[in-house]
């Protein structure tokens, strides 16, 4: 067990109100959101909130495996894009969209990282279904989470739940570990396979997880911008995320207002 996957008490206290005030950051950002605006305007807006109360956008100048530094605050993906869209004034958001937002901080030296799908205007039945059975799977995976517990009995909750509403698991993105950096060890898919690192959850864990939910197709594709990831189908993604941490009574959602 690396020695940075477990946090010490006064970690986890810093890595709290981070949580709590990124999803307070997240909420005004979320607010905000209507038809006409570019999710340029979203990004501007989430860097002068995360700045606001005190934290520096992690996502910002982030090199990640493209190797292209990510130029903003807050991720944006629209409909048939999954995760990691970048901010443009081209980019305008429209009634019956699903607008991806993922955002992450670093405050008091920890990193929190959380995402929500929201409905612009009045969105389709299959688009709201695809939306709320994302949140779910969440909600149901964390609660499979306490010291002892194998990372597959988060996975299978998800996986299982997805699927018996007819939608399909992204296999190429998986949650992580959180805390010090914005992506730490341990990888954490949310679907079961005999490849997976099947771990034993440990009291004192930090880990963002995050359930991306297609339509379609499982299968995604990276864009021509070298980020942005959209499903091989064409058909809307949802994705849903929590900063987490292992306590000896289970999973404590610290990305929460």
């Amino acid at each position: 067990m690396s020695v940075t996957m477990i946090k010490t008490a006064d970690e986890i206290a810093r890595l709290r109100e981070s949580g709590k005030r990124l999803a307070e950051v997240l909420e005004g950002v979320i607010a905000a959101v209507r038809p006409g605006l570019s999710t340029q305007d979203i990004d501007v807006l989430s860097e002068r909130l995360i700045r606001e109360v005190g934290g520096t956008p992690i996502f910002k100048g982030y090199a990640g495996g493209s190797g292209k530094p990510f130029p903003a605050a807050i991720c944006t993906s629209l409909n048939e894009e999954v995760v990691h869209g970048i901010p443009s004034a081209e980019r305008i958001i429209r009634e019956g969209d699903l607008l991806k937002l993922d955002i992450g901080m670093r405050f008091a030296g920890m990193v929190t990282d959380m995402a929500r799908t929201v409905r612009v205007g009045k969105v389709v039945k299959e688009a709201e279904k695809l939306a709320a059975v994302t949140e779910e799977s969440l909600k149901r995976g964390i609660l499979e989470l306490r010291p002892g517990a194998h990372i597959s009995a988060y996975a299978r909750a998800v996986q299982d739940f997805v699927e018996a509403n007819g939608f399909s698991v992204v296999r190429d993105l998986v949650g992580h570990g959180v805390g010090h950096e914005l992506h730490e060890d341990p990888q954490i898919p949310n679907y079961v396979s005999r490849e997976m690192d099947d771990f034993v959850v440990e009291k004192g864990m930090t880990l963002a997880l995050e359930p991306m939910v297609n339509m379609g197709t499982s299968a995604v594709k990276i864009a021509s911008d070298g980020w942005t990831f959209v499903t091989a189908d064409g058909k809307w993604s949802a994705h849903c995320e929590d900063t987490v941490v292992i306590t000896e009574h289970g999973a404590e959602v610290v990305t929460r207002v």
